[in-house]
């Protein structure tokens, strides 16, 4: 293992397990949540040069900039309260790019925060789901 996954990766059990990867399968769990909570999934891993919104869905007459948080303990914070000032600016960069490429600046849109608990052996302990979890910062 190289240098730079092992500095990437967490030992669970014995075993490595990447970030990248509680990353993805916490996205996947978000998406299915917010699909049975009524959210349409309009696009996920959404890339500009600024960077990567998770998921981003509509729900009712609303364009929803979904971050998502996974963590496998709340030893630190709990997954939902990573979501720093910096971040909250950078995710708002990215949504008025999206919304003025797609010509969608009429629309009504929140930010949404998806915080997953996993358990040590890879069981969901906990989905949290804050609606207008901040207002766009400038």
């Amino acid at each position: 293992m190289a240098d730079q996954d092992y500095k990437k990766a967490r030992v669970l059990k014995g075993r490595f397990i990447k970030r990248g990867k509680l990353g993805r399968r916490g996205e996947a769990i978000a998406v299915s949540f917010l699909k049975r909570q009524g959210y349409k999934i309009i696009e996920r891993n959404y890339r500009s040069k600024l960077g990567e919104i998770d998921i981003i869905a509509r729900e009712k007459d609303n364009i929803v900039f979904v971050e998502v948080k996974t963590r496998r303990s709340d030893d630190f914070g709990l997954p939902q309260e990573a979501v720093s000032y910096r971040k909250q600016y950078r995710l708002t960069k990215i949504a008025l790019g999206y919304l003025a490429y797609h010509r969608l600046r009429g629309m009504n849109c929140r930010f949404d925060v998806v915080g997953i608990l996993m358990g040590r052996g890879g069981e969901v302990k906990n989905v949290e789901l804050i609606k207008g979890a901040f207002e766009a910062t400038y």
